[in-house]
């Protein structure tokens, strides 16, 4: 297809390449102002995205056998393999021939299409793998990703395959995300390039506090971005990041931020101390350090890789709020600045980053973001945690964002509106088809098949006990009591499932209504 926007007789925009593009025009405007107080004109500006792609392809045949994948794209029932991915095998296994002759034709498609698909490999789930493209222009690079997602589940069948691209097909292995590789290029250099001497480094660092100070503002909206259905069971555990928004920085850049804030110096992975005054700022690594994988928002040697959006998701919305909140700190440092030249600049360059980072230093975090103890360490830090679609999804229609928006023309209040009522309709609708499913296979397919082996238990009670009298039969009548008690429970459920769904859709509004699916019916259905 074309690519193609879309607006309203009325003039709003109704698609989301429109304002995925006013938010480009937006962060180049504002970066170039910044750049000018370097020296440095440059003719253009814009940001980079590099989307990782990961997907399941499972057999025809296995999908057919499962209702529940065909219609809400994960299965609602299931047991954990006695063999999963603990081992990590698949991993570092050898592509299969089947798969691998998929890759290749998918390789021959997209790069016909002009879509520089380069990296594909296995993932750690078993049944897993994941391609990457080489980084495009961020509204290039994200139609190319919808061209890749619409190319793999049509040529998956060309091999007896179904590509599942639902953020948790499985439970008990990894999910599959879509890593946003993040970066701003200007003429072609890339700005989060930390660069080879002083003056680049200054500017490097202005860049960073940037980001910093826009991913803490706007944590939420970010949260927001990559809020739904499927990626609220992707969230927080097997290698997807946490709902918590935070960044990390690594060993180099953290040891940077911490001698700005703290005024002292600073020593370099080498132990090399180097004072950071205004004429000796540091030539330091770009990053010496692995990537923390438990981490949302994370810097990679040159860019930023988010990694909180879900494989299904269309990565426009999350671009758009990047662009959109890194071109109000740019603003904000541009404002400040202007009318300041040579050492003064410098100064007052050095001063604005060290007060900034004083404020934001709350959203670097680069510990794990895992274990039990972040969540209360992230709530001193006064970071929100919002861990459904239901909880996240408000902050969208608050003022802030209704200001952020509309000082830079991104989003007008109709549209930002619309959008919040669209994605609230679409997770209610998700839910809706989730829970209909779920009791059409309790009824139809589950507690019969339990109740007949129970059934079929009972007569073998009674078929042995009428030959053997004295036999021990207890392991046989516990097992029938735990199948004739938990079919009573299942039941039970059931129809606690059955009130609550329909009183949900007996309620108008749609927040409220995601609430309850959020909060009271996924309890039950777990």
């Amino acid at each position: 297809c074309i690519p193609t926007a879309f607006c309203s007789y009325t003039g709003e925009a109704l698609d989301k390449k429109t304002p995925l593009l006013r938010s480009m025009k937006a962060i180049e405007i504002q970066a170039k102002r910044v750049l000018a107080l370097f020296g440095e004109a440059g003719e253009r500006v814009t940001t980079t995205l590099g989307a990782e792609q990961e997907y399941f392809l499972v057999s025809e045949r296995d999908y057919e056998q499962r209702l529940d994948l065909m219609l809400t794209g994960r299965t609602l029932f299931g047991y954990s393999p006695c063999k999963g991915q603990e081992l990590e095998e698949h991993y570092f296994c050898a592509i299969r021939p089947t798969v691998n002759e998929f890759m290749k034709e998918l390789d021959d498609e997209l790069w016909a299409l002009g879509v520089s698909a380069r990296t594909k490999h296995n993932e750690v789930a078993p049944a897993q793998h994941e391609l990457a493209p080489i980084f495009a222009e961020t509204n290039r690079g994200v139609d190319e990703n919808l061209l890749t997602m619409e190319k793999m589940k049509l040529l998956a069948s060309h091999y007896g395959l179904v590509c599942l691209q639902h953020e948790k097909p499985f439970e008990f292995i990894n999910g599959s995300g879509k890593h946003n590789n993040w970066s701003i290029s200007a003429d072609g250099k890339n700005l989060f390039d930390p660069g080879e001497n002083p003056m680049e480094n200054l500017r490097f660092l202005v860049f960073l506090t940037c980001v910093i100070e826009a991913v803490d503002e706007y944590q939420e909206l970010l949260r927001m971005s990559a809020a739904s259905a499927g990626n609220d069971h992707r969230l927080g555990a097997n290698e997807a990041p946490p709902a918590i928004v935070s960044m990390f920085l690594g060993d180099e850049l953290g040891a940077i931020v911490e001698a700005l804030v703290d005024e002292h110096d600073y020593t370099s992975a080498e132990r090399v101390s180097m004072d950071l005054g205004v004429d000796v700022l540091p030539n330091f690594i770009k990053d010496n350090t692995d990537r923390n994988r438990t981490s949302p928002f994370a810097f990679t040697g040159n860019k930023f890789e988010f990694r909180m959006p879900g494989s299904e998701q269309n990565l426009s919305d999350c671009n758009m709020v990047l662009n959109t909140a890194m071109a109000k700190s740019l603003k904000e440092f541009a404002d400040q600045m202007e009318g300041l030249e040579g050492e003064a600049f410098e100064a007052a360059a050095i001063e604005y980053i060290k007060h900034t980072l004083r404020d934001h230093k709350r959203i670097v975090f680069n510990g794990d973001g895992y274990s039990a103890e972040w969540p209360e360490e992230a709530a001193r830090r006064g970071l929100a945690n919002h861990m459904t679609t239901a909880d996240a999804l408000p902050c969208f229609v608050e003022e802030k964002s209704f200001a952020l928006f509309e000082e830079f023309g991104v989003l007008s209040r109709p549209e930002v509106q619309s959008r919040y009522e669209v994605k609230l309709e679409k997770y209610n609708k998700i839910m809706n088809i989730e829970i209909r499913t779920m009791k059409r296979l309790v009824r139809r397919d589950y507690l019969p098949a339990i109740n007949d082996f129970a059934a079929e238990i009972a007569r073998h009670i009674a078929e042995v006990q009428a030959v053997m009298p004295d036999a021990d039969l207890a392991s046989q009548r516990k097992r029938l009591a735990d199948l004739v008690d938990g079919a009573a429970e299942i039941s039970k459920q059931l129809e606690k499932l059955h009130e609550l769904h329909h009183a949900s859709r007996e309620i108008a509004d749609q927040q409220e209504r995601a609430n309850m699916n959020a909060h009271q019916i996924i309890p039950v259905m777990d």
